[in-house]
């Protein structure tokens, strides 16, 4: 059964490799992780990099598979997972989400409103360094490898990306929000407390709205999947089985 692993801002698919290590061999088989394009990569040639790109993408990697496929995002991944899931619960078999939601009360937190903003968010990506990125991750919680890897990938490409992803979604919360009640009832939301992107309120409005359970992590941030891979592979584990 395909697995398909979608990562967010600003990732790789390489943030997976504790879950993945924490699910074991049994339970790898069939796991994708493909990058978002753009984002280890040059932008491919016509494609604009914004939200309704990047789910028609991830729809095409659903539609490749051949099956019903596991859906697992986290951020950005997880908004794009809960879209894909919503516009075709035909090509889901379950989904899992963390620490990021289409929710309609949603504000978007600072650094993304700078980021949707014409020429500052392109001086504040040009004052980011690679170090400052990496040491922001760590901060929050990313191991130190995994976060200098992530790091490393911080190029013109992905920061384009980003800005381009962020500023098509600034009306996320209505666009995307309407079709939640085909979202298929096979899900899961995983959540760290202390995200200080995306409080936990907002995930508790969601799973509320579509009666989906919530397993809320205390003393962890943004990045929850890496700082409890253990217990989210876990809950996979059961998820996937059921």
């Amino acid at each position: 059964m395909t697995k398909i692993l979608v990562h967010g801002v600003p990732d790789t698919p390489e943030m997976w490799q504790p879950l993945i290590a924490a699910l074991g061999e049994d339970h790898t088989e069939g796991i994708e992780a493909p990058a978002l394009p753009g984002f280890t990569a040059p932008v491919p040639d016509g494609f604009d990099s914004s939200k309704e790109a990047y789910v028609g993408w991830l729809i095409e990697q659903m539609e490749a598979a051949g099956e019903p496929v596991h859906l697992v995002g986290h951020d950005w991944g997880a908004i794009l997972v809960v879209r894909a899931a919503s516009l075709r619960p035909d090509l889901v078999r379950s989904w899992a989400v963390a620490n990021a939601l289409p929710e309609r009360d949603y504000k978007w937190h600072r650094t993304a409103r700078i980021w949707q903003t014409p020429l500052l968010g392109e001086l504040a990506m040009a004052i980011t360094t690679r170090k400052a990125l990496a040491d922001g991750l760590k901060k929050a919680g990313m191991p130190d490898a995994l976060a200098e890897h992530e790091a490393r990938h911080w190029s013109p490409s992905m920061r384009q990306s980003i800005l381009r992803l962020y500023r098509s979604a600034k009306h996320v919360a209505q666009e995307w929000t309407g079709d939640l009640g085909r979202l298929p009832q096979q899900g899961l939301v995983f959540w760290g407390d202390d995200d200080p992107f995306v409080p936990p309120e907002t995930a508790e409005r969601f799973c509320r709205i579509t009666n989906t359970p919530l397993y809320r992590n205390a003393d962890t941030g943004h990045w929850s999947i890496v700082e409890k891979a253990d217990t989210f592979a876990a809950l996979l584990k059961d998820h996937w089985a059921s």
